[in-house]
């Protein structure tokens, strides 16, 4: 048996398993995230974090394992977790043939909003991520920056306590990036639970408050990021992340190439 969740988690996740054929994608996988953290969710291309995810947002029911949100149990009631959370994956499909704001007003109303109330909060979203000089503008016009910032906003209209956010820095330029930091910034000045998955391991230490890395399908390390570089006695998350997962073979090699050219 699994003990009961405090409250004052917002994931708690024990040993979680997804198989895929012979293939555990999550292995044995287990992670806390206070509520009110910022947690950096840190793994190498294949590690199981969108696996793990889709798990925690309720895509995949894992085969093994217990899993609380917000002090639910997610596994017996899906339907009351998706209701309180927010999700932005990596891969966005958006209704082009929609402008900005009428795709935010059916979000809104797919969460059970008035049309007014839709359209009120779709405006407020649309000037909290800069986008209503182009709320009247096709979706299918906006650039991949702009379509994150509107996913994002969507996934903001029913008021979650709870994000999820994948790769949200994936592709985009700098002003975009630049947008979507300090929105994340204000949100959790708010209280809002936010878990981001991203490669810029540099935003990840300016942003985050806690971090888990996971490798294989398992978080091999999690805390408060000061408890982590204390931890490793490592001055960056980037050099606790080289230090558990191990410096990527191409920039060895690079390094010893370097070094062999100058001698």
């Amino acid at each position: 048996m699994y003990p009961i969740v405090s409250e004052i988690s917002a994931v708690e996740a024990q040993g979680l398993v997804k198989r895929f054929g012979d293939l555990a994608a999550v292995n044995r996988l287990s992670m806390r995230i206070p509520r009110g953290a910022f947690y950096a969710f840190l793994g190498p291309n294949g590690a199981g974090k969108s696996t793990t995810i889709s798990l925690l947002t309720g895509i995949y029911t894992p085969d093994e394992g217990a899993l609380w949100i917000l002090g639910v149990d997610a596994i017996r009631q899906p339907l009351e977790v998706k209701s309180r959370i927010g999700v932005v994956p990596e891969e966005l499909s958006l209704f082009e043939r929609l402008t900005g704001r009428q795709y935010l007003t059916f979000c809104g109303r797919m969460h059970g909003l008035s049309g007014d109330e839709a359209e009120a909060r779709g405006n407020e979203l649309l000037a909290l991520t800069e986008l209503s000089g182009k709320g009247g503008a096709l979706v299918a016009e906006y650039s991949k920056g702009m379509r994150r910032r509107l996913a994002i906003a969507a996934a903001l209209l029913h008021g979650p306590e709870l994000v999820f956010l994948d790769e949200p820095f994936e592709g985009i330029d700098v002003l975009a990036a630049g947008v979507i930091r300090e929105l994340l910034s204000e949100l959790s000045r708010r209280g809002v639970t936010l878990l981001l998955t991203t490669h810029v391991l540099e935003i990840a230490d300016r942003l985050a408050t806690h971090a888990g890395v996971i490798r294989a399908g398992a978080v091999v390390d999690e805390g408060s990021v000061d408890e982590l570089k204390a931890r490793h006695g490592c001055p960056s998350l980037e050099a606790v992340f080289e230090k558990l997962i191990g410096v990527p073979v191409a920039r060895h090699a690079a390094l010893s190439f370097y070094r062999g050219s100058g001698s």
